[in-house]
């Protein structure tokens, strides 16, 4: 099994789509920055300046762009295959997404960190908070994540990953704003229960979703598909931003 494990992280190596699209982390940094205190506000504008979370939010995707940040690619994902949790796989010597929202949060908490370092792991920690709660970057191994799994969405060839990244939320034809705003407002004991679940947690929900993902008949998806799905996306997108919040919250609060 570890052998296994091993290659599986090997073949892994990047995903070509990225979780959720702008839009989706805009929403979740939107939802965070409406669930933050005050005193948070005000640090976050020191480090971020006029920057809203919604904004931030898309940074690390941006900077793929740019090979002085190859180093972090593995960070937007792991590998657990079916039937195992974190715990018991192998892990990728560049990292995954638990292990580095951990560190980040982790280093944040100091207080001492260098101010451009600082801005950069706080926009890693709210764009990853993001990823993590695509269900598909919590992935098999088999397939990176669903980018291999071919499918058309509508008229228009795809794969699975691109799908649930964006193509789900930007047929709806809403902004980032009017999206958030059309969420569902969780109570206070849905919060407290939300904010006090751990990484490992989130990554061990999105695995939940996988077998609804992965119901995609013959690879035809449009309306039926995003009726049976579109509200785990808005779901997800909604406790990714109050997580957030909470982490904020703690580091900067």
């Amino acid at each position: 099994m570890k052998k296994c494990v091993t290659t599986l992280l090997l073949t892994f190596i990047m995903f070509t789509s990225f979780a959720w699209g702008p839009t989706g982390h805009r929403v979740t940094g939107w939802v965070a920055e409406k669930n933050i205190s005050k005193k948070v506000k005000k640090e976050l504008q020191r480090i971020l300046g006029s920057q809203s979370l919604a904004m931030a939010s898309t940074w690390m995707d941006d900077i793929r762009s740019d090979s002085l940040y190859d180093y972090t690619s593995d960070w937007h994902w792991v590998t657990i295959p079916g039937g195992m949790t974190y715990q018991q796989t192998e892990k990728n010597k560049n990292g995954d997404i638990v292990e580095t929202i951990e560190r980040l949060i982790s280093s944040l908490k100091t207080r001492n960190l260098k101010p451009r370092d600082e801005t950069e792991y706080l926009k890693m920690l709210i764009h990853l908070v993001g990823d993590i709660h695509q269900p598909l970057h919590v992935g098999l191994g088999s397939d990176r994540g669903g980018n291999d799994i071919k499918v058309m969405w509508f008229r228009s060839e795809s794969n699975l990953h691109r799908v649930w990244d964006s193509e789900m939320i930007d047929d709806t034809k809403l902004s980032f704003t009017e999206l958030a705003e059309s969420l569902e407002k969780p109570d206070a004991t849905e919060v407290s229960l939300w904010q006090k679940s751990s990484v490992i947690d989130w990554a061990t929900e999105s695995i939940g979703y996988r077998d609804q993902v992965y119901r995609y008949g013959n690879g035809r998806l449009g309306y039926k598909y995003a009726y049976e799905n579109f509200h785990i996306v808005r779901y997800r997108l909604l406790q990714a931003g109050i997580r957030l919040a909470g982490v904020l919250n703690d580091i900067y609060g």
